[in-house]
């Protein structure tokens, strides 16, 4: 069956090797592994990594009930709210050295929800108040500096002491973005685990907005593609799809609204109608997902987070759908993603991408923006989805 799979591949496989990088001496994980599998033990350590790390054994733990996984849960919060949290002007961190001094002292918002959604879970985990006052207080400062109250959006990146600053952390292709939609799509996740962890009033209504939002600025009805850079009025920046973005927005508007109980047909409708779009667009002959079209040119690089996020993607629309093409997908993806994005070698874990020709692409395993979350999060996803069939 395909959850025991998914339990087998998650404990056998994922989380053994990010275990091994437990760093004992200055706390957190070790911040890079190399494309040849060598640890560098000095190697800085991301803001967005930390949170990562933090919610993927929390994850785990909720999800398999395995004691190990809670001591590396509570191994990971202690770096995070000790050296990655600036207790002197609030926020996390975009990156710091393996000692947990600061090296990019830059506060994003992208980072600062990846902070609430992995307190959040560990909240939801360990029913530990202290971290949820921290999920809490991070949503404070989202709000009270992210928030741009005139274009309802979210600004992307300040100075330590919260001094706006250009989006130069997630912009690309010479422009730089105003508004991102990775920084709306992961505020999102952040909101949707923090509404399920506090209840709060104030989450669910600015949860709530951001759904809307994604309907009404991001989400494009005539194309059925969510649109990836604005300027501060919301103009789209460039002709730019992001089909990993696309899928796992898919699936994580879909928990918001479930978490919400919104009955709205409009979102529904989009959350099918992207999962279609993708589908039908972005599916290559092997059952891989390409990365992104930018203008007519096609990036047929096979990203891991973008195989990940896209099987979960389409199991999400088969449920919501019953249509069984999604199945058929989902099964011939993950049959590609063993047999090319995992990682063979003895210590491997998933490449960071496979190019058009075959070869994995020789770029570090581990790093600030690669830890585990996606591919371990695909595998908790799937059990939960899976659960009592014979998929």
């Amino acid at each position: 069956m395909l959850r025991e799979e998914m339990e087998q591949h998650l404990i056998g496989h994922i989380l053994p090797f990010w275990m091994k990088l437990k760093d004992e001496k200055h706390g957190g994980f070790y911040g890079r592994v190399h494309f040849d599998l060598s640890i560098d033990k000095e190697g800085d350590k991301g803001g967005i990594a930390a949170s990562r790390f933090l919610w993927s054994f929390s994850a785990a733990y909720s999800g398999i009930k395995k004691a190990e996984y809670l001591e590396y849960a509570n191994h990971a919060y202690r770096f995070l709210v000790e050296k990655v949290y600036d207790h002197e002007h609030h926020g996390l961190f975009w990156l710091v050295d393996y000692k947990g001094n600061p090296v990019e002292s830059q506060k994003h918002v992208y980072t600062q929800s990846f902070g609430v959604y992995a307190l959040s879970e560990y909240y939801l985990a360990t029913k530990n108040k202290e971290a949820l006052n921290f999920a809490m207080l991070i949503f404070r400062l989202i709000e009270t500096y992210g928030l741009n109250k005139e274009n309802n959006a979210y600004k992307e990146e300040f100075t330590r002491k919260w001094n706006e600053l250009p989006n130069e952390k997630l912009s690309e292709k010479g422009i730089t973005a105003d508004i991102t939609t990775n920084t709306h799509l992961h505020i999102l996740e952040a909101y949707t685990t923090l509404y399920k962890a506090s209840g709060d009033p104030l989450v669910k209504e600015r949860l709530t907005n951001l759904v809307e939002t994604f309907y009404e600025k991001i989400y494009n009805k005539a194309t059925k593609f969510l649109h990836v850079f604005f300027d501060r009025e919301w103009n789209s920046l460039l002709q730019l799809k992001s089909f990993g973005h696309d899928i796992e927005a898919s699936w994580l508007i879909d928990e918001a609204i479930k978490v919400l109980n919104l009955e709205d047909d409009r979102y529904i409708n989009m959350v099918i109608d992207i999962a279609y779009n993708i589908a039908d667009t972005a599916i290559l002959e092997d059952g891989s997902v390409a990365n992104e079209q930018h203008f007519e040119h096609v990036d047929l690089t096979r990203v891991w987070w973008v195989q990940a996020e896209a099987m979960v993607g389409f199991q999400n629309a088969y449920q919501r759908t019953k249509d069984k093409r999604f199945l058929k997908i989902v099964d011939k993806l993950w049959r590609y993603t063993q047999k090319n994005i995992v990682d063979p070698r003895p210590e491997g874990e998933w490449y960071w991408s496979v190019e058009d020709n075959g070869k994995p692409t020789e770029r570090a395993v581990g790093e600030p923006w690669k830890a585990p979350y996606h591919n371990s999060r695909f595998c908790l996803e799937m059990m939960k989805r899976t659960e009592g069939n014979n998929q």
